[in-house]
């Protein structure tokens, strides 16, 4: 998976490299995230811009700490090859104001919690919800832990082992 990234209004550091080694724990575990050919554009930006893409695409008027905009539904990516051209996954963009508040909230540094919103957003991409059923939400959390800790970060929901 390529990732495609620009930073607007977040703080130096790596953010790049920190997409990057999510996407990497995140196809080693969720097959269809680890075809070659994929391309995601990754965002990294304000709340005032997030707010206006939830405002314009979601018809939500409010900022939130990640979205996340499939351009291929889970049978499209299931069936899709290794070769050929690159396709285009998706996007996800992370509003810093809301990650750095949530962190702060939850104790975690903002690097943990980007990576965990970069993750969410990648499995969003690959088809996963968390809205329509419990069970759902439940399988897409398990997954989400179980990525975490490949790159070495506790469980965000704090109620796993």
């Amino acid at each position: 998976m390529q990732l495609d990234m620009d930073v607007e209004g977040w703080p130096e550091g790596g953010w790049e490299a920190l997409a990057g080694q999510a996407a990497k724990a995140a196809a080693s575990l969720e097959s269809v995230l680890g075809k070659p050919r994929l391309v995601v554009s990754v965002l990294f930006t304000s709340d005032e811009e997030v707010h206006a893409l939830n405002r314009e695409w979601r018809d939500r008027d409010k900022p939130t700490n990640v979205l996340s905009f499939p351009m291929l539904d889970r049978g499209e990516l299931a069936r899709l090859g290794t070769d050929g051209p690159p396709v285009m996954l998706g996007d996800i963009a992370l509003a810093h104001e809301t990650c750095a508040r949530e962190a702060d909230e939850k104790g975690v540094s903002l690097n943990d919690h980007a990576a965990h919103l970069i993750v969410h957003g990648l499995l969003h991409l690959a088809g996963h919800d968390h809205v329509h059923s419990d069970e759902e939400a439940e399988a897409m959390e398990d997954l989400e832990t179980q990525i975490l800790a490949k790159m070495g970060i506790p469980d965000p929901y704090g109620d796993r082992n």
